[in-house]
């Protein structure tokens, strides 16, 4: 890294366990970030979800473990590249014969089915596009005269044998009512599928008990393991799932948004459901649901955002409006998620603009300085991240954050005062004024000590804005 990089490390647990009321949600997250001076990113997040559901909405217990890790790298453009864990792993050079490509997801098929047209696609994607209303062929939009779903066995042995051959690791997922699992083998799940797309079709039940009993227990299936959320993807549930959000019927509408949550851990269905046009009423559910269907409609936007385009897609829904008047007047809980969610989200440079329109310095600041102290990480992080956009430093300035800021390099636990340093760094580079008023502010003395006896990347920060305001009075 060269003197004008910016690194930023940031390791945070969120026990989101509160009172009996709001029991059982609990989020663990843990972030390391680089943000350099071109604006590039990187960050490996590690989600443990724990969201559970029963007959009663109330009753969360924390029974379902996930995890998820991923690498971002964001610049200045609205195009990314899109890593995961379960993504395939290909060279980037190497091109996959077009004949393996769904025509609807683009996505090397691990199911390929022949419809009526004789067109070939992966078989979650054409029975979604058919679930929701669809008689036509995606691809020559005729009419589809049967929908019977005819299995192209041929293509996928030439799928697996290409893969063998160029040693790409091949998709997981179902297929003939069987998992394969990530080591090869194989598990029948076809009895589960059976009862699980029994359970889906009475979502659309005309009666509303039957319908709050479905989407309940599509929760509690879609809590407990990988295989379930592939089974429920692959049954059609999430378009069904997606109409049912906006239900006037509060049980239906929490249980359903925790189950998309769910749902969306599972890499490959964060793309259907963003496919099914979930975000905007995801959105009213945040702006208007309970308080634990808007706790969960933050979630599963942070749970969305990790895919690099959903992040420019979920900023221009309007979502981060809504996420920030949760960040100020949500529960505890509720701004935990919505601070995560605007941080994931700031991490696209067209979305940082966006956030400070809406007002989210004004609540960053009142984080910061809340006696209780019990936000300042969460305040102190998506600052970092804003304070690289010019907009965002106008704005963090105007608020009188930079009296703060010099405050917890006096008084802040190390990476409180890491994190500081950084920020303060930030505002001040290129800019003689700001640089003046923390010399004013007496940042010189908390600054050196810091340069002394703070963490590697503190010592940075502060060594290099000390500089800066040795130069300033030089002139």
């Amino acid at each position: 890294m060269n003197s004008r990089e910016v690194s930023f490390a940031f390791s945070q647990q969120f026990d989101l366990d509160v009172d009996q009321a709001q029991k059982g949600n609990r989020l663990t997250r843990s972030w390391q970030i680089e943000n350099s001076s071109s604006v590039n990113h990187r960050v490996a997040e590690n989600i443990v979800i724990a969201v559970s559901g029963s007959n009663d909405s109330k009753d969360r217990n924390a029974d379902l473990v996930a995890s998820e890790s991923k690498t971002v790298d964001c610049a200045e453009k609205d195009s990314f590249p899109n890593k995961s864990s379960e993504d395939l792993k290909k060279p980037e050079t190497l091109k996959i014969p077009n004949d393996f490509l769904c025509p609807i997801s683009l996505e090397l098929m691990r199911d390929p089915v022949i419809v009526a047209t004789g067109q070939t696609y992966e078989r979650s994607c054409i029975q979604r596009w058919i679930d929701t209303g669809n008689s036509t062929c995606p691809k020559t939009q005729q009419k589809l005269e049967h929908l019977t779903l005819t299995p192209n066995y041929v293509l996928r042995s030439l799928i697996t044998q290409w893969c063998i051959e160029h040693k790409v690791e091949q998709p997981t997922g179902l297929a003939n009512g069987r998992i394969k699992k990530s080591d090869g083998s194989f598990r029948d799940v076809s009895g589960d599928m059976e009862t699980i797309q029994a359970t889906v079709r009475k979502i659309s039940s005309q009666s509303i008990e039957e319908r709050r009993a479905a989407v309940s227990e599509i929760r509690s299936l879609s809590k407990r393991s990988t295989d379930n959320r592939i089974l429920l993807a692959g049954a059609g549930a999430i378009p069904v799932l997606v109409n049912l959000l906006t239900s006037e019927d509060t049980s239906i509408q929490e249980h359903t948004v925790t189950a998309i949550l769910n749902l969306s851990i599972y890499e490959d269905n964060k793309g259907l459901i963003m496919l099914a046009g979930a975000v905007p009423s995801i959105v009213q559910v945040l702006r208007a649901g309970s308080v634990e269907a808007r706790e969960n409609a933050a979630a599963t936007l942070f749970s969305l955002s990790l895919v690099d385009e959903n992040k420019i897609i979920i900023g221009a829904s309007g979502a981060i409006p809504a996420l920030v008047e949760l960040l100020e007047n949500g529960s505890t809980r509720g701004k935990k998620d919505a601070a995560t969610a605007l941080f994931n989200l700031c991490i696209y440079q067209g979305n940082k603009g966006r956030a400070v329109r809406a007002g989210i310095i004004t609540a960053l600041l009142k984080m910061l300085t809340d006696s209780r102290n019990c936000m300042v990480d969460e305040a102190l992080t998506i600052l970092s991240v804003l304070a690289s956009n010019q907009e965002a430093k106008v704005a963090i300035v105007k608020a009188s954050t930079i009296p703060v800021l010099i405050d917890l390099l006096r008084t802040g636990i190390p990476r409180n005062k890491e994190n500081a340093a950084a920020i303060l760094l930030s505002l001040c580079k290129r800019d003689p004024e700001n640089l003046a008023c923390v010399s004013r502010l007496g940042a010189v003395v908390p600054l050196t000590e810091l340069a002394k006896d703070g963490t590697e990347r503190a010592n940075r920060k502060a060594t290099s804005l000390l500089g800066h305001l040795r130069r300033l009075q030089q002139h």
